[in-house]
């Protein structure tokens, strides 16, 4: 950021300046105009104007009748203060177009839409929302909405939000980029009551024009601002929401919450859509992209809360400690962590003999370390457990007990690597929320806090971590609708091996193919159809088929099933863990892998692991290490996972999707991994028109 650009963000509302970001008319004007003020109390364009009441600069309500509201002058029209920067519209939605098209007559640079009755509400609503949008860019009106409760600036007394109490909120460090305006205003008023203050709170609502990368960049320049939240309901342009993920990560950390867990996108039809349904691909992306996705607003309240105080160089893999004064509390907030995947390393000799020397006999002194409450040499403890080599933070429980700890005193020396924790009463809180921010260390106040706090410093460290591979354009199309066979040489271009196999057109080529290819273990016989992407469903798979009566057994079943299909007959594999590994091109984020347990080692559970391809040879081995350490060390008796050759098959089933346009899925299923290295049992590809 230029230095023209940092003097312009510092500037006050009514400054001058000589560059600009293009949100700045938006989210810092120097002058607003209320169209569609109200005298009467209730009418949104009374508690718009009410809300605006401490704005700095020149504020013109504007009525058809003129008159007085609120003390201020109105004015009839835009026309009559040509040059604002700011329209805030509390107009009904069919008188929105004109009102934008009055506010370029007039000058105006931007401008906010709080009316519903748009897109949201149907074809009608959708019709008047493109109007709305054509007068908006036609006259060079940057537009926030329609159908937003607006956006708050308590920084610079801007809250152009038509519910009052905004008035009341904290200026701060942390900004807010939601999809829906009430959620906007419901984590503005949950950091208040954590007492974090607010750079700027945005709801975007249906989002015309100014959208996520629109705000994130802006807040990514704006060097007031420490911490960004996220909230997201639906993403259309995952690209350029990733892409302005990354560019604002690398500058300060994004916090993010997705909604919608229980829903399975459109093109969620077989193993692998099912699995990477639209709420899981975008938490991955954001994760992907260096945001800390969280589970609920009281866990991004959290991380955030941490994040301003403690941010960690990029690193693979932070080591935590807990310092607990109360052993209770502290086995909770180490039990979190172990859920959470957050290593807590085992403290060196050195750090161990130190502690020997500053706690009482019994108490825990390896990680967490445990006090027994905290006393007089508890600063000390907390400089010997920061200074271990394997502690990249530490978390610290203590309750408040007056005259025994001064947590300002004890902290201060590791700020930037110290969250702190603590319960009491509410205004003891207060206090030393106060005390310890003046020294940079963050306030929680509950073990469960904490734990989120840690796993937010960590997974933020991680996520910047590993590199990605440089995006690249989707490549030629395959023009083509595959069976297994077809879709197998595809992969096998790729560097995958599959099982020895032969295409049998009919019965007398499937009993040669068994000739050739039965072995101690014998063969496996499936239907050959690319209409049958279910083989197993109906009949059409038949496994360890050894002799040619068994074989005639088989094929009868295939017959039944009918249609114009041919016969394939494989080589049974060697034993081995299974693994489904897949891809899907997602509307929004393009081209997705993926890899989940399979077989009997499905019963262990867990999430599938998504990232966004292609994949960098880091980024494949960090999908691989993010399984069960259970099946990666060998899983029932079979030898530990090739990580690395693991690694490789997830890379090239991302590379096949971005190198043909027209691949909407691949499902390799299962993916056997044998002493002789992973081996694609079936393969399914889904090209773009083709039937499932």
């Amino acid at each position: 950021m230029s230095a023209v650009g940092r003097a312009d963000l510092a500037a006050g509302p009514g400054a001058v300046p000589t560059a600009e970001h293009a949100l700045r008319p938006l989210f810092r004007p120097a002058s607003i105009a209320v169209v569609g003020a109200s005298a009467r109390e209730g009418k949104a364009g009374h508690a718009m104007v009410q809300s605006l009441a401490g704005f700095p600069g020149p504020l013109h309500p504007v009525n058809p009748r003129g008159g007085e509201i609120l003390g201020r002058r109105a004015v009839p029209s835009l026309r009559d203060v040509p040059g604002t920067d700011l329209a805030v519209l509390v107009v009904p939605p069919d008188v929105v177009p004109a009102a934008l098209a009055d506010a370029a007559a007039a000058g105006v640079r931007a401008a906010v839409v709080c009316a519903g009755g748009f897109a949201e509400s149907g074809p009608a609503g959708a019709r008047l929302q493109a109007e709305a949008a054509a007068v908006a860019r036609d006259g060079g009106i940057r537009l926030l909405g329609p159908n937003t409760s607006g956006f708050m600036n308590p920084v610079d007394r801007t809250t152009a939000n038509f519910m009052p109490a905004v008035v009341e909120l904290l200026p701060g460090e942390v900004g807010v980029v939601a999809q829906s305006g009430g959620v906007n205003l419901a984590i503005a008023f949950l950091l208040a009551q954590s007492g974090l203050g607010l750079r700027l709170g945005a709801g975007l609502g249906n989002a015309v024009d100014v959208g996520f990368a629109d705000v994130l960049d802006f807040l990514a320049d704006d060097d007031a601002t420490r911490v960004v939240a996220l909230h997201v309901e639906a993403v259309e342009d995952g690209e350029r929401l990733v892409a302005a993920v990354r560019r604002a990560t690398a500058r300060k950390p994004v916090v993010a919450f997705c909604v919608g867990r229980t829903d399975v996108s459109d093109f969620a039809r077989s193993h692998t859509g099912a699995m990477a349904g639209s709420w899981a691909v975008t938490c991955a992306a954001l994760g992907q992209a260096g945001a800390v996705v969280v589970d609920g607003l009281d866990e991004l309240v959290a991380a955030v809360a941490a994040l301003t105080g403690v941010r960690l160089p990029p690193t693979a893999d932070p080591g935590a400690a807990v310092l607990t004064g109360q052993a209770g509390p502290g086995l909770v907030v180490a039990d979190a962590l172990g859920t959470r995947g957050v290593r807590l390393p085992a403290l060196g000799d050195a750090t161990r003999a130190r502690l020997d020397t500053l706690l009482p006999p019994l108490t825990y002194q390896s990680n967490p370390v445990d006090t027994g409450r905290p006393g007089e040499t508890f600063p000390a403890v907390l400089d010997a457990v920061l200074a271990d080599p394997a502690v990249d933070v530490v978390g610290v429980y203590a309750l408040d007990e007056p005259g025994v700890l001064d947590p300002a005193t004890a902290a201060g020396r590791g700020a930037g690597r110290v969250l702190w924790a603590s319960g009491g009463p509410a205004a003891v809180l207060d206090r030393r929320r106060t005390e310890l921010a003046a020294v940079g260390v963050p306030l929680l106040t509950s073990p469960g806090a904490l734990a989120q706090g840690l796993h937010a410093v960590v997974a933020d460290a991680r996520g910047r971590a590993v590199p990605d591979a440089a995006p690249r354009p989707a490549g030629r199309s395959l023009r083509a609708v595959l069976d297994e066979d077809g879709a197998k040489r595809l992969v096998e271009t790729a560097g995958l091996a599959t099982p020895r196999r032969r295409v049998a057109a009919d019965r007398a080529q499937a009993h040669a193919a068994l000739d050739e290819l039965v072995a101690d273990g014998g063969v496996v016989v499936k239907v050959l159809d690319a209409a049958v992407t279910h083989k197993s469903d109906v009949g059409g798979v038949h496994v360890g088929v050894r002799d040619h009566a068994s074989l005639d057994l088989a094929l009868d079943a295939i017959d039944a099933i009918g249609g114009a299909h041919r016969y394939l007959v494989e080589q049974l594999a060697p034993p081995g863990v299974e693994l489904i590994v897949g891809g899907v091109r997602d509307p929004a984020f393009g081209p997705v892998v993926m890899v989940a347990l399979g077989g009997v080692a499905a019963e262990l559970g867990g999430d599938p692991v998504l990232r966004l391809a292609p994949l960098s040879a880091e980024r494949g081995a960090e999908m691989v290490a993010a399984l069960p350490t259970t099946v990666l060390d060998g899983f029932r008796g079979a030898p530990p996972v090739p990580r690395a050759a693991l690694a490789d098959v997830l890379r090239a089933v991302g590379d096949l999707l971005v190198d043909h346009a027209d691949v909407r899925e691949i499902d390799l299923n299962p993916v056997r991994l044998t002493a002789d290295g992973p081996l694609v049992l079936d393969a399914l590809v889904v090209t773009t028109g083709q039937e499932e």
